[in-house]
């Protein structure tokens, strides 16, 4: 797949307009009150975990990848500066793991949903290093501190 060299205005309004509908399905999915009671016992326990614990991931990935549009939609409006964008608008590579065995207990319909957000989350990273990439000038000093913080902490 080839990576855009820029981004623009358009990009951003479809790409927010994806993120909305992706985040409104996740809600519903993930909703508690909109789930039956299931199972007693160990297993429905592991199942309310698994389904708690996924969701939570499927949500924070969502909201971090609204948040990151917020952000762009903003700069294209003149509402925030390319240095504030650079110092308040960073997309995290950690966001996109699911647990395996958790996943494995949910019904096919809510992993497909996962796998969604994390292919749309996917696309947004792409972008967003891309953007980076194609204007090496802008990457301040903040986002170098950021990516030296980001490789000490995984060692």
């Amino acid at each position: 797949m080839a990576e855009p060299t820029s981004i623009n205005p358009h990009i951003v309004e479809a790409l927010y307009s994806e993120a909305l509908v992706l985040s409104d399905e996740v809600r519903a999915v993930f909703s508690l009150s909109a789930r039956e009671p299931g199972e007693s016992g160990d297993d429905g326990d592991l199942v309310r975990i698994a389904i708690s614990s996924e969701g939570l991931r499927t949500t924070t990935r969502m909201m971090h990848a609204v948040a990151w549009l917020l952000n762009l939609r903003a700069f294209f409006m003149g509402e925030l500066s390319e240095t504030q964008l650079r110092r308040h608008s960073r997309l995290s590579a950690d966001l996109l793991g699911s647990d395996p065995e958790h996943a494995s207990m949910l019904e096919p319909e809510v992993r497909s949903l996962i796998s969604e957000t994390q292919s749309f989350y996917q696309r947004l990273l792409r972008i967003d290093r891309s953007w980076k990439r194609n204007n090496p000038g802008l990457l301040d000093v903040v986002d170098r501190l950021h990516e030296t913080f980001d490789h000490c902490a995984k060692r």
